[in-house]
């Protein structure tokens, strides 16, 4: 479905959308064809954090890919279980960037090796999906809070706009699946493209829920994990397992999943009847939708994670939902209140520690902190938080984010007076920086933003 872009952002700056380059500007076309940086690990199955690796059992398994399976995220339930036949066709349509191609390769690769899907990418026609690239400003004026979508029964932007809101776009009317189609934006920054390609197009393939109690997967909305994971790659594979077929139920799969989760996942063990995943409230997922609107009042948006908060703190959760809460109060008490914030990010910070596979979420956490200990003159702590969150940033594949620590570092050594480490990191820096941030106007942006909390000036 939609993809909420959540890039962590400066304390002092709002929550709100992709630092990228301003759509359609000429250094996003310049800069299109950017690669990938020397360190930033290849799209291996398992290249990810090496905690994702870890899968849980079967129960726990079988459970998520119910959830993520006959649910999608506006609460309504879906009566039957939807796949493509294989073999899967995919073709690019529109305004394809340069680089486009290299990441579709990848992530195809991917899914071939890793969930065992027959998908192979063809020319220009008639596919099973499409994937239309245009321009930011045209997309989000149709559909303005995503970032990315992805839209049953149409091949074209046009073929949606005509039938937008109609039973032929509708999951729920679906036997089976035969035609999808992936928008995304062609005027945003390399990283932000290829995690579209990866969340949108495993919905069109799989399971079409996000679960905020997740942690080690795309299939979350607080868009932490950026590239598909270990335990993403299973749910997959168990969706194209022979076992399976269109027009189950909920019931029938379920009885299905005991026989296929043996064979792909031995180590899982047997399937007991699992304790019910504790439910999230709607009123939950409207609380952080309002915190990460980028259109509301700055007010009622900290209300809006407040209120998401006491929810969590309420349920006594202490998963991923209460983490990503906290981190959202967090960053929008930072402008007003750091000392609030401080406690909020703390308090995400010791969440995520204390759950497996969540050591990027944490990384996210820290950056925050340490931009926090910048702007209140504590380069020595700034400097710990940044280097602590690091390899996580790296080994998740995120070079926005190491781009972004990397300058967190520069300003403290700088502030420590050590010139020479300080060079050396906004070096480091700039090899991260034009994948993640898409132009050299953008990363001068984020380098402005990271100096002005070193000095304690707004940067407007």
């Amino acid at each position: 479905m939609q993809f909420y872009r959540f890039f962590p952002l400066f304390a002092a700056l709002a929550l709100t959308g992709c630092m990228a380059a301003p759509a359609g500007g000429p250094a996003a076309r310049a800069n299109a064809d950017l690669q990938a940086p020397p360190g930033l690990a290849s799209f291996d199955v398992g290249a990810t954090l090496a905690p994702s690796a870890r899968l849980p059992g079967n129960t726990e398994l079988a459970r998520d890919f119910l959830e993520l399976t006959f649910q999608l995220e506006s609460g309504r339930t879906l009566p039957r279980f939807t796949r493509f036949q294989e073999p899967i066709t995919l073709t690019l349509a529109g305004a394809v960037p340069p680089n486009a191609g290299q990441e579709i390769a990848g992530l195809l690769a991917m899914l071939r090796s890793g969930a065992g899907i027959d998908i192979r990418q063809q020319g220009p026609g008639p596919a099973a999906i499409v994937v239309e690239f245009l321009p930011r400003r045209e997309m989000q004026a149709l559909v303005p809070n995503a970032a990315c979508f992805v839209v049953p029964g149409v091949s074209s932007w046009q073929a949606y706009r005509a039938a937008r809101g109609s039973t032929a776009t509708d999951w729920a009317m679906l036997a089976g699946r035969s035609q999808v189609a992936v928008f995304l934006p062609s005027d945003v920054a390399p990283q932000e493209m290829r995690d579209c390609l990866h969340e949108e197009i495993a919905q069109a393939l799989g399971p079409l829920n996000d679960l905020y109690r997740l942690t080690d997967s795309v299939f979350n909305d607080d868009n932490f994990v950026a590239v598909l994971s270990p335990r993403d790659l299973l749910m997959l594979r168990l969706t194209y397992a022979p076992e399976l077929r269109n027009g189950m139920s909920e019931a029938e799969v379920a009885a299905a999943l005991p026989a296929a989760l043996a064979r792909i996942n031995p180590a899982g063990g047997s399937i007991a009847t699992p304790a019910p995943a504790t439910p999230t409230p709607r009123a939950f997922q409207a609380a952080l939708d309002a915190a990460l609107s980028s259109s509301a009042a700055p007010t009622r948006r900290l209300i809006a994670a407040q209120s998401a908060v006491e929810i969590a703190t309420g349920e006594g959760w202490h998963d991923a939902r209460a983490g990503f809460a906290w981190f959202a109060l967090g960053r929008l008490s930072a402008s007003t209140d750091p000392a609030r914030a401080r406690r909020a990010l703390l308090q995400a910070d010791a969440i995520y520690r204390a759950l497996p596979g969540a050591a990027i979420h944490q990384a996210h956490v820290r950056m925050q902190l340490a931009a926090l200990a910048l702007s209140s003159q504590q380069p020595g702590e700034a400097l710990l938080l940044a280097d602590s969150a690091l390899n996580a940033a790296i080994a998740a594949e995120n070079p926005a984010l190491v781009a972004t620590l990397h300058l967190i570092r520069a300003e403290a050594y700088a502030a420590l007076g050590n010139t020479a480490a300080a060079a050396a990191a906004r070096l480091d820096s700039a090899r991260w920086a034009g994948y993640g941030f898409g132009s050299q106007a953008a990363a001068d942006r984020r380098a402005a933003e990271v100096a002005a909390l070193a000095t304690g000036t707004r940067h407007n």
